[in-house]
């Protein structure tokens, strides 16, 4: 088996040198299987030869605009975007009506972009780590569950893609792994945290894959049934956690101080409902590899160009590095010229390697600021090093100026372990931010423009509290971390009060 996953890294090879070539060879291959669809037969794929002829005749499409196609195949109906029927949906929250996105899971996407996403992951991991005994134990997988849809047609699931995953995937697969799947895709977490420790705190774990915040709690819960200060006193072989879905950064000082950091290794990934993207590829740096033969074909939009009603398009041979740029996809899922939410900052070219710099809709610019979810987790890290504090969740929009004050930033912030003064705590955080965004350094110098950030401090549980109270509690739901309105962290401060 690791062979076989090394005989990868031949075909990331190509990477260095042929991004372009690679990446058409996707195009056409996702078009040609797509040719007979009711979208292919609208913009006439069967004839369709090269990049430019996609690009002119295919226009961008958001979620809302492809939601009433998208709607059709969760009725059943096939052949809409992609071939055949699709069984499985990837649920998540976001559209302007407050409806869920159903994003489909097709067997293609499967096949060629999620399974073989997370074996690359592998791949790198063991060529990073020749020594590695990865598969001497097994893997625990953090994942969701499936939602109770009504009035769905026989066969179909919807629910978070790691329910998908899990319930798709080799059944030789769940003899190395754990929970065993009826565990796994328990939708409650009040029944599902004490099965999860119970099913692997006897186990002998050598890996992790999940989202940071959250196996931090499950960490912790298996530390506490075994009376145990150290994980790896509990799993001697765990030597690496495969995280992804929100930045590790602000979680890293725990996560060291609850494992043996000589045993121990963290591997980035992005891995969206949408597509498994990317994957760290070297100790030096946890900018991430971006895979340009998964099923996916890749376009960036300039971050100055984002808002433009016609903005301009590049392919992967067209973009620099040093450059943020919104991600557009187009894959075997069925979801063309999509854009994704996603921002990327080009780290470097040939390969090209990313990392994620925030949501396209995840920013406060209430004042100018510019200020991005990267420069956030950044501030937020360095202010924690600099104080000794430990912080669970976070997240921040603006106070509005008003008749007597200026307007400024709030922070409603989880810790773990507090500060002993959140006024310095808050003054770092303002420092930091400043050296880090240019916009933002701007607009507080003096405070001509801004007031220093204000820094609240969350009962220990709100963020948890706040996602059950949504339906959005599990495995791979998110926090906000910046909105550019109060809606989210109105209702969080309510909740507070109640």
């Amino acid at each position: 088996m690791r062979g076989h996953l090394l005989s990868r890294l031949k075909d990331h090879a190509r990477y260095i040198e042929h991004a372009d070539s690679v990446q058409q060879e996707q195009l056409m291959k996702i078009t040609e299987r797509a040719s007979l669809t009711w979208f292919g037969r609208k913009y006439d794929f069967s004839t369709m030869r090269t990049y430019q002829e996609f690009a002119t005749r295919i226009p961008l499409y958001r979620y809302e605009d492809l939601q009433p196609q998208i709607m059709r195949m969760v009725k059943g109906e096939k052949d809409v975007l992609w071939p055949g029927r699709c069984f499985n949906f990837a649920q998540s929250s976001g559209t302007s009506d407050g409806n869920h996105k159903y994003i489909p899971i097709t067997p293609e996407s499967l096949r060629w972009n999620h399974y073989r996403g997370a074996s690359d992951v592998v791949s790198h991991y063991l060529n990073l780590n020749p020594k590695s005994r990865l598969f001497a134990g097994k893997s625990l997988i953090l994942g969701g569950s499936f939602a109770n849809e009504l009035n769905l047609p026989r066969g179909t699931h919807v629910g978070d893609l790691s329910a998908t995953l899990i319930n798709n995937i080799n059944p030789l697969v769940n003899l190395v792994r754990v929970p065993d799947k009826r565990t796994a895709l328990l939708e409650d977490w009040t029944v599902k945290l004490p099965a999860l420790v119970e099913a692997s705190k006897g186990e002998d774990i050598t890996n992790l894959s999940g989202v940071p915040s959250w196996f931090l709690t499950v960490i912790k819960e298996v530390l506490k049934a075994t009376g145990k200060d150290c994980i790896h006193d509990v799993w001697p072989n765990l030597e690496v956690f495969f995280h992804g879905g929100i930045a590790f950064e602000p979680y890293r000082e725990q996560y060291e101080r609850l494992c043996d950091m000589n045993k121990m290794h963290f591997l980035n990934t992005y891995n969206a409902s949408e597509g498994f993207f990317a994957t760290q590829s070297d100790w030096n740096t946890t900018a991430m590899l971006l895979l340009l033969d998964v099923g996916v074909f890749y376009e960036f939009i300039p971050l100055s160009e984002v808002d433009s009603e016609h903005p301009d398009v590049l392919p992967i041979w067209e973009i620099e590095a040093g450059k943020t740029y919104e991600l557009i996809i187009t894959a075997c899922n069925g979801l063309w010229r999509y854009r994704i939410g996603d921002t990327v900052h080009i780290e470097q070219l040939n390969p090209v390697k990313i990392n994620i710099a925030g949501r396209t809709k995840s920013f406060i610019n209430a004042f100018g600021e510019e200020l991005m979810v990267h420069n956030a987790d950044k501030a937020i890290t360095l202010a924690s090093q600099a104080t000794g504090a430990q912080v669970l969740n976070y997240t921040a929009a603006p106070v509005y100026a008003s008749d007597k004050s200026k307007g400024r930033h709030q922070w409603l912030v989880e810790f773990e372990k507090e500060p002993v003064s959140i006024e310095e705590f808050a003054s770092l955080l303002d420092k930091f931010l400043q050296e880090d965004n240019g916009d933002y350094q701007a607009k507080r110098y003096q405070s001509i423009f801004l007031d220093a950030p204000e820094v609240v401090v969350a009962h220990r549980g709100l963020f948890d509290h706040w996602l059950g109270s949504t339906g959005k509690l599990g495995g791979q739901r998110k926090i906000p971390r910046l909105n550019n309105n109060r809606n989210v962290i109105e209702q969080m401060l309510q909740l507070m009060q109640t």
